[in-house]
């Protein structure tokens, strides 16, 4: 009885009905707000992959930044202390 989950018919008839609830108006507004949705996910995703310590990448700064020293080193040759 379900051998073949979704046939080309059932998706015509999906699309049919979407049209009818929500008017061939209304959809170019709905797919755009949808590509925005997954684009700001995809965003996101992509920055908490780089955050992420258990990864064992760290962050590389932007280009034309200079790297932050660590919080152990001086900044500043003049005031090491021996």
């Amino acid at each position: 009885m379900l051998r073949n989950g979704l046939e080309p018919w059932h998706l015509l008839v999906v699309l049919a009905v979407v049209v009818l609830l929500f008017g061939s108006k209304k959809l170019p507004d709905m797919a755009r707000g949808l590509g925005k949705s997954m684009r700001i996910l995809k965003a996101e995703t992509a920055a908490m992959r780089e955050e992420d310590p258990a990864a064992g990448t760290t962050p590389t700064p932007p280009a034309g930044t200079a790297p932050t020293p660590s919080a152990g080193a001086p900044t500043d040759p003049a005031r090491r202390s021996s």
